[in-house]
């Protein structure tokens, strides 16, 4: 017969036995100082006027007072909380326990009062408990404040100066986090707020000093290291404004998420994010009513094609929260998609999702995808879109993105698809690079495609996404990270930026506007200067331009531009029930001739010519490009 495991025995606690005890004693003087205590205080302490017969009950009861006393804090918890960390429900739990042993003192004492005698003042009983709750809780939360003074202590050696914009709710509770916490590093020295009727008061002991016209005098005054933005509901614009005059201090800059981490009660130091360069646009963010867009969405069957990518994931994400009927998710990279993959399932049990591995340049694949699943409505977001690397391998980027849509685009017609949605790009407009005019090659796909067959095809176009694959600014991150230096093609360089779910906000809608034939394009306000962005980045990050991280011009890349643009000339503009949104004008082109050359380019593409540019800017008159630029390219 096997033996028993016997449960490892837990090692004795000397320390805690010691604290433990420690406090028992504690509390017995506190028993006994209060029980006389309350009596001298009633009478002045005078001694020489308190009655015998009110001191003798105190006497033959205090015994009992102390077991009764003891039992009740017990039972309280008052020996076993981490007082260290004692808050709120500590406090009431000490306080109800002295409350409810005072009033079995009074109770007990009446046993032992002279016969025909009052006990004891009434007075007393109140001036007893007040007087063991003022004992009780000095023995215990004087522990949290020595404590709380040596850790602060210590962390004030390795201290960082934190200065806090805004004195709203948001702000006061970043504020008493940070204040309160026994291990933060942080030290707040001022608040900025632009209300002058809080200018001179105090937020946990903390003065408002003054508006936005004091924060760099104040930076300086403080030595703030720090600048923590505490305004969730702030507009685009004014916070833009803010930033701009903090990136002068070489402050780093830190801030809440947004309004809803208020509204949520979300609001913590851990909630707290660096500033990224998207707050410094200035421009408010894409407005779209979804839940009323997407309502197309709801029970229909939805294809996403490149749905790893920056794009293609986040349409999945907005598509997956409408529950459409089922979600298919395309994409020949199987890393990127079984992520995305992973994160719906545990978003969305519920939702009806299939993930397939596929080319969009596979014919039959993409036929059998189509007429198996039978999509509804298809995102077409898979393409080659790395400006410099498709410079390289001009043939790839046509056998992808044009000869890529115009399988998927046919696929989705010969099997009934409703709308089709193609993500363009602003390098489509006077494109000087092949992915530009792949792009402009997909759009007159799509418009022409649109003529002859019942679904709905249209296409959206925008500018740089921040934070996508293969965007700048995870470049310029990485690079300050390393100690730079950050480097910029061209000092003139400029861009339009917006951010991932405005331009997914942009497709969306467009599919809701769909009528067939457009070419959707987002007013996304001022170009963006990419030296400004680097030099913003580098003083986000709490650091001085060319003093801690040098910016290095590099010299435009193959097939790069100064500046995009979102329309040609003959387009036109045509507005939308949102104001930022755009439509151009289909352009009237020779089909006939078009598919011909159609026909010319994928065969110049699977036999890899070398002059497959020539070819394209044939099909697309405003496609020019350098013959150095490329010569470089390996034609493959």
């Amino acid at each position: 017969m096997s033996k028993e495991k016997k449960k490892p025995r837990k090692p004795f606690n000397v320390k805690l036995l010691y604290r433990r005890t420690c406090l028992i004693i504690y509390d017995i003087i506190s028993v006994i100082l209060a029980s006389y205590i309350a009596l001298l205080m009633r009478y002045g302490f005078e001694m020489a006027e308190i009655p015998a017969h009110f001191v003798d009950p105190i006497n033959h009861f205090l015994p009992f007072n102390i077991l009764i006393t003891l039992a009740v804090l017990y039972v309280f918890r008052m020996y076993n909380s981490l007082w260290a960390f004692a808050g709120e429900t500590e406090l009431q739990n000490l306080v109800l326990a002295s409350v409810i042993s005072s009033g079995l003192q009074a109770a007990g004492i009446q046993f032992f009062k002279t016969p025909g005698q009052q006990a004891v003042p009434g007075s007393y009983y109140f001036l007893y408990m007040f007087l063991l709750i003022s004992f009780i809780f000095a023995s215990r939360f004087s522990y949290r404040f020595f404590r709380s003074l040596k850790h602060k202590k210590q962390n004030k050696k390795n201290s960082i100066s934190v200065m806090v914009i805004g004195a709203g709710e948001a702000a006061n509770v970043i504020i008493k986090e940070i204040v309160n916490s026994n291990f933060s590093t942080m030290v707040i020295r001022c608040i900025i707020d632009d209300d002058p009727g809080k200018w001179g008061r105090f937020i946990q002991g903390i003065k408002v000093v003054g508006g936005r016209d004091k924060i760099i005098e104040c930076a300086d005054i403080y030595g703030i290291d720090e600048i923590i933005v505490a305004m969730p509901s702030v507009s685009r614009k004014e916070l833009s404004e803010i930033l701009d005059i903090c990136k002068e201090t070489n402050c780093k800059l830190r801030s809440l998420p947004g309004m809803y981490q208020l509204v949520n009660g979300e609001v913590s130091v851990s909630k707290l994010r660096d500033v990224e360069v998207e707050d410094l646009l200035g421009r408010d963010p894409v407005e779209v009513d979804l839940d009323s867009i997407l309502g197309y969405v709801q029970g229909k069957r939805i294809l996403v094609t490149g749905a790893g990518g920056s794009i293609g994931s986040e349409l999945a994400r907005q598509i997956a929260s409408h529950r459409p009927s089922r979600l298919i998710l395309l994409d020949i990279y199987e890393n990127s998609v079984y992520d995305v993959q992973q994160e719906l399932i545990t978003a969305y049990p519920e939702l009806d999702l299939v993930v397939l591995i596929a080319s969009v340049r596979n014919t039959n694949r993409m036929n059998w995808i189509f007429e198996h699943y039978k999509p509804e409505i298809v995102y077409h977001a898979a393409a080659h879109k790395h400006v410099p690397l498709m410079e390289a391998s001009p043939n790839e980027a046509v056998k992808n993105n044009v000869f890529g849509t115009f399988k998927t685009a046919q696929a989705a017609a010969m099997n009934g698809t409703r709308r089709f949605v193609m993500i363009s790009t602003d390098k489509a407009v006077n494109p000087t690079n092949i992915m530009g005019a792949s792009k402009r090659i997909c759009e007159m796909i799509i418009q022409t495609f649109n003529r002859h067959y019942d679904t709905e095809f249209v296409a959206v176009r925008f500018g740089n996404v921040l934070g996508s694959n293969g965007s700048v600014i995870p470049l310029f991150k990485k690079q300050i990270a390393a100690g730079g230096p950050v480097t910029v093609t061209d000092p003139n360089i400029i861009r339009y930026f917006m951010t991932i779910p405005e331009a997914v906000s942009l497709v969306l809608q467009a599919g809701a506007f769909a009528k067939g034939g457009e070419i959707f394009v987002l007013d996304m306000g001022k170009p963006v200067k990419i030296l400004d962005l680097a030099k913003n980045l580098i003083r986000l990050s709490g650091y001085r331009v060319d003093e801690d991280i040098k910016i290095e011009f590099t010299g435009l890349r193959p097939g790069e531009k100064l500046y995009e643009e979102l329309l040609m000339a003959e387009e036109g503009m045509k507005e939308t029930s949102n104001k930022l949104i755009h439509i151009g004008k289909p352009i009237e082109i020779n089909e006939e001739e078009f598919f011909v050359q159609l026909k010319h380019l994928k065969d110049a593409s699977v036999s890899e010519d070398q002059d497959i540019r020539e070819m394209v800017q044939q099909i697309v008159p405003t496609y020019h490009f350098k013959k150095e630029d490329a010569k470089k390219g390996s034609g493959n």
